[in-house]
């Protein structure tokens, strides 16, 4: 299997996120969002990582290729500090275990900021088998479901937990 590694996002990783912003890679998202709105993420990563409310990484293959991007950021969930993360493969990588393996190399990174909030959630829609599996055998525990807007319509998603201090890897 080929090897990977997260790389620090940087100002030219905004093709990664165009490339990814179609209505195959956002079916389960509510669609594809306008190119000022991709600008304004991508803007909004930046600006995140540099305040320290967020990592963000290009997933990247053995010869610096992106493959996709994970990250995480700040939230407060019950009152408590933590973190959510969220990913994407593009379509080339799928069905490599590459989400699942970066999610395990994130996990490594939050593990060594416990400080910064001990749980990390995850938040995939319940109709994407494919994020649903990568958070099961990623050691998540799933809390229940939850339905919010995201991108103007409502989203039901499932509502993932894990212990940043628990013993087990993610992977």
């Amino acid at each position: 299997m080929d090897t990977l590694s997260l790389r620090p996002w940087s100002a030219d990783d905004l093709p990664l996120l165009r490339a990814a912003n179609t209505p195959e890679m956002t079916a389960h998202l509510n669609g594809p969002e306008s190119a000022a709105e991709v600008q304004s993420r991508h803007e909004r990563y930046l600006r995140l990582v540099a305040e320290g409310e967020a990592l963000m990484f290009a997933i990247v293959d053995d010869e610096g290729q992106p493959l996709g991007s994970i990250g995480a950021w700040r939230i407060t969930w019950h009152d408590e500090p933590a973190w959510e993360t969220g990913w994407f493969v593009l379509p080339a990588a799928q069905g490599r275990r590459v989400a699942a393996r970066a999610l395990a190399l994130l996990v490594d990174v939050l593990r060594g900021r416990a400080k910064d909030g001990r749980l990390l959630l995850a938040f995939p829609g319940v109709d994407n088998p494919a994020s649903n599996a990568v958070c099961r055998h990623g050691g998540f525990t799933r809390r229940g479901t939850i339905t919010e807007q995201f991108r103007g319509a409502e989203l039901t998603v499932n509502e993932w937990v894990l212990d940043l201090a628990a013993d087990s890897a993610a992977g």
